[in-house]
């Protein structure tokens, strides 16, 4: 992605930016379960931070890249409800995750990749089965790192309901990945 030029200074912001790409774009896809809105919200949320806040402190990024994710994804649940419901009666969006086609830095055994990506699937879905706070406490948490007071500025709620979020998201998920009913 090209950000605009003079809004950056020193490429610091770039640097930023290409560190939380691909785990911004898992969010948003695990989100969305679409390529392009995914792509598109990843992108939005990467200009407007660069537009509006790249002059605020470096250590607040984070929390400011997604809250600003957080909210895109949020207005895309709700503008995009019909409009998901029609791509998927129609078919499109079949052609998969563009995160399988990008090469890995290990080398697996089959045996090793066939478990990881059996693991891996089964992840995504309970993910993507998660209510959508649930979801976003989890994503901020665990593959972001973000403390509970980040996770609730980023989600926009007190740092209770990020508990409360997280550890109903985390119980969810040893449920299914065990196969136990809730």
């Amino acid at each position: 992605m090209q950000l605009p030029s003079g809004k950056v200074g020193g490429g610091v912001i770039e640097q930023f930016l290409a560190s939380v790409e691909r785990r911004a774009y898992r969010m948003a896809y695990l989100a969305t379960g679409s390529r392009e809105d995914a792509l598109d919200i990843v992108q939005d949320a990467m200009i407007k931070l660069v537009q509006k806040y790249a002059s605020k402190d470096e250590a607040e990024w984070g929390p400011l890249f997604h809250r600003i994710m957080q909210s895109r994804i949020r207005d895309g649940y709700r503008r995009n409800k019909f409009r998901n419901g029609l791509r998927k009666l129609i078919g499109w969006g079949d052609e998969g995750d563009p995160m399988d086609n990008l090469p890995s830095a290990k080398r697996w055994q089959p045996e090793e990749q066939l478990q990881a990506e059996t693991t891996m699937a089964r992840l995504d879905v309970a993910i993507r089965r998660l209510p959508l706070r649930q979801q976003q406490a989890f994503l901020l948490r665990c593959w972001e790192g973000l403390n509970t007071a980040e996770t609730a500025a980023a989600m926009g709620c007190s740092s209770g309901s990020v508990k409360t979020h997280y550890s109903r998201a985390l119980k969810a998920l040893r449920c299914h990945l065990e196969g136990q009913p809730l």
